[in-house]
């Protein structure tokens, strides 16, 4: 079933939007973590690489088609942000330590995949149906 164009072009971007905040949160929870500076040039100077490989990953993975998709989107996604950002990081000049890069896969899965993961849960077909036929009464 196709959905309208205005609400598909909604999902399209708060999909989009909600990737790319949760892209800079990952970056302000490891900059605090490592008691820099939240100032906004610390946090773009820390989170282009990976906003930019995550533009990337949303090319590659063609996102638009199927935002809120696991598979292959989200892993697609998620997968060309780490890699990508990483490789641009380390063309910058900015660190890639074997325990960064553990780091940002792991909370870049989580938070990636993680959101999908909840919005397939709550608009999962038949989850309504489900619910309302286990609150009827057989009486």
């Amino acid at each position: 079933m196709m959905q309208p164009a205005n609400h598909r072009t909604g999902t399209i971007a708060i999909a989009a939007a909600v990737d790319a905040v949760l892209v800079v949160v990952f970056v302000s929870i490891g900059r605090s973590s490592h008691a820099e500076g939240l100032d906004l040039a610390g946090v773009a100077g820390t989170a282009w690489p990976f906003v930019a490989a995550l533009a990337v990953g949303w090319i590659v993975a063609r996102a638009w088609r199927h935002p809120l998709a696991i598979w292959p989107t989200g892993v697609v996604v998620w997968a060309v942000t780490v890699v990508g950002g990483m490789l641009l990081r380390a063309l910058s000049g900015q660190g890639t330590q074997f325990a960064f890069i553990i780091v940002a896969t792991l909370t870049l899965a989580a938070f990636l995949l993680g959101w999908r993961l909840i919005a397939l849960l709550v608009t999962r077909p038949g989850r309504a149906r489900t619910a309302d036929a286990s609150r009827t009464d057989p009486a």
